[in-house]
Protein backbone atom coordinates (compact mmCIF):
# COMPACT_ATOMS: atom_id res chain seq x y z
CA UNK A 1 0.00 0.00 0.00
CA UNK A 2 3.00 2.43 0.55
CA UNK A 3 3.88 2.24 -2.86
CA UNK A 4 0.70 3.12 -4.24
CA UNK A 5 0.70 6.15 -1.95
CA UNK A 6 4.07 7.21 -2.62
CA UNK A 7 3.13 6.60 -6.58
CA UNK A 8 0.06 8.67 -6.01
CA UNK A 9 1.90 11.50 -4.36
CA UNK A 10 4.73 11.69 -7.20
CA UNK A 11 1.75 11.81 -9.99
CA UNK A 12 0.09 14.63 -7.94
CA UNK A 13 3.51 16.44 -7.72
CA UNK A 14 4.22 16.24 -11.56
CA UNK A 15 0.08 17.28 -12.19
CA UNK A 16 0.35 20.32 -10.14
CA UNK A 17 4.11 21.02 -11.62
CA UNK A 18 2.70 20.52 -15.41
CA UNK A 19 -0.63 22.54 -14.89
CA UNK A 20 1.50 25.28 -13.56
CA UNK A 21 4.21 24.86 -16.45
CA UNK A 22 0.23 25.51 -18.53
CA UNK A 23 -0.58 28.38 -16.85
CA UNK A 24 -2.73 27.67 -14.11
CA UNK A 25 -2.37 28.64 -10.80
CA UNK A 26 -2.72 25.43 -7.66
CA UNK A 27 -4.07 27.03 -4.84
CA UNK A 28 -5.10 24.19 -2.98
CA UNK A 29 -4.10 20.26 -2.79
CA UNK A 30 -5.21 17.33 -1.27
CA UNK A 31 -8.01 19.13 0.22
CA UNK A 32 -10.31 17.29 3.01
CA UNK A 33 -13.66 17.23 3.99
CA UNK A 34 -15.77 14.46 5.19
CA UNK A 35 -16.72 13.08 1.99
CA UNK A 36 -13.50 12.89 1.36
CA UNK A 37 -10.40 14.79 -0.86
CA UNK A 38 -9.65 16.42 -4.02
CA UNK A 39 -6.31 16.41 -5.57
CA UNK A 40 -5.47 19.41 -6.76
CA UNK A 41 -7.59 22.86 -7.19
CA UNK A 42 -5.90 25.83 -9.72
CA UNK A 43 -7.48 29.11 -11.13
CA UNK A 44 -6.89 29.37 -14.98
CA UNK A 45 -6.94 33.09 -15.12
CA UNK A 46 -6.09 32.77 -19.00
CA UNK A 47 -9.82 31.70 -19.68
CA UNK A 48 -10.87 34.07 -22.08
CA UNK A 49 -14.13 33.79 -20.46
CA UNK A 50 -12.85 35.19 -17.51
CA UNK A 51 -11.14 33.48 -13.78
CA UNK A 52 -12.20 29.76 -13.69
CA UNK A 53 -11.77 27.80 -11.13
CA UNK A 54 -10.53 23.99 -11.63
CA UNK A 55 -11.29 20.83 -9.64
CA UNK A 56 -8.56 18.34 -10.68
CA UNK A 57 -8.55 14.64 -10.40
CA UNK A 58 -5.11 13.36 -10.89
CA UNK A 59 -4.58 9.61 -11.29
CA UNK A 60 -1.19 8.07 -11.59
CA UNK A 61 -0.56 3.95 -12.77
CA UNK A 62 3.70 2.55 -13.76
CA UNK A 63 1.55 0.31 -16.37
CA UNK A 64 -1.74 -0.02 -18.65
CA UNK A 65 -2.98 -3.42 -17.32
CA UNK A 66 -5.78 -1.67 -15.95
CA UNK A 67 -6.46 0.52 -18.92
CA UNK A 68 -5.52 4.11 -18.88
CA UNK A 69 -5.23 6.21 -15.66
CA UNK A 70 -7.95 8.65 -16.87
CA UNK A 71 -10.14 5.36 -17.38
CA UNK A 72 -10.19 5.12 -13.25
CA UNK A 73 -12.45 8.04 -12.97
CA UNK A 74 -15.80 6.59 -13.04
CA UNK A 75 -19.02 7.86 -13.61
CA UNK A 76 -19.47 7.53 -8.85
CA UNK A 77 -16.07 9.23 -8.60
CA UNK A 78 -17.01 12.47 -10.92
CA UNK A 79 -20.15 12.55 -8.45
CA UNK A 80 -17.97 12.41 -5.79
CA UNK A 81 -15.43 15.13 -6.83
CA UNK A 82 -18.70 17.32 -7.80
CA UNK A 83 -19.98 17.22 -4.28
CA UNK A 84 -16.67 17.77 -2.82
CA UNK A 85 -16.67 20.48 -5.09
CA UNK A 86 -19.87 22.23 -4.09
CA UNK A 87 -18.41 21.75 -0.47
CA UNK A 88 -14.61 23.51 -1.14
CA UNK A 89 -16.82 26.53 -3.38
CA UNK A 90 -19.40 26.94 -0.30
CA UNK A 91 -16.23 27.24 2.10
CA UNK A 92 -14.27 29.27 -0.10
CA UNK A 93 -16.27 32.31 0.03
CA UNK A 94 -15.90 33.50 -2.85
CA UNK A 95 -18.15 33.42 -6.29
CA UNK A 96 -16.17 31.72 -9.20
CA UNK A 97 -17.82 32.54 -12.36
CA UNK A 98 -16.68 29.17 -13.87
CA UNK A 99 -15.84 26.00 -12.84
CA UNK A 100 -14.34 23.51 -14.77
CA UNK A 101 -13.48 19.37 -13.97
CA UNK A 102 -10.24 18.54 -15.60
CA UNK A 103 -8.43 14.96 -15.20
CA UNK A 104 -4.46 14.57 -15.40
CA UNK A 105 -3.22 11.27 -15.81
CA UNK A 106 0.41 10.17 -15.60
CA UNK A 107 1.84 7.10 -16.57
CA UNK A 108 5.11 6.61 -14.57
CA UNK A 109 6.97 3.76 -16.52
CA UNK A 110 7.77 1.18 -13.49
CA UNK A 111 10.86 -1.10 -15.67
CA UNK A 112 12.35 2.00 -17.30
CA UNK A 113 13.00 4.69 -14.46
CA UNK A 114 15.04 6.93 -17.24
CA UNK A 115 12.07 7.48 -19.27
CA UNK A 116 9.79 10.58 -18.54
CA UNK A 117 6.42 9.96 -17.03
CA UNK A 118 3.28 10.90 -19.67
CA UNK A 119 1.54 13.60 -18.59
CA UNK A 120 -2.35 13.58 -20.34
CA UNK A 121 -4.37 16.63 -19.46
CA UNK A 122 -8.24 16.45 -20.08
CA UNK A 123 -9.78 19.62 -19.53
CA UNK A 124 -13.01 20.00 -18.88
CA UNK A 125 -14.35 16.31 -19.06
CA UNK A 126 -17.29 15.95 -17.03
Amino acid sequence: MGRNIALGALGEDLAAQYLTDAGLTVVDRNWRCRYGELDLIAVDEGNPAGDTIVFVEVKTRSGLGYGSPAEAVTYTKQRRIRLLAQQWLTRSGRHWPHVRFDVVGVLVHRHDTSADPQITHLPAVF
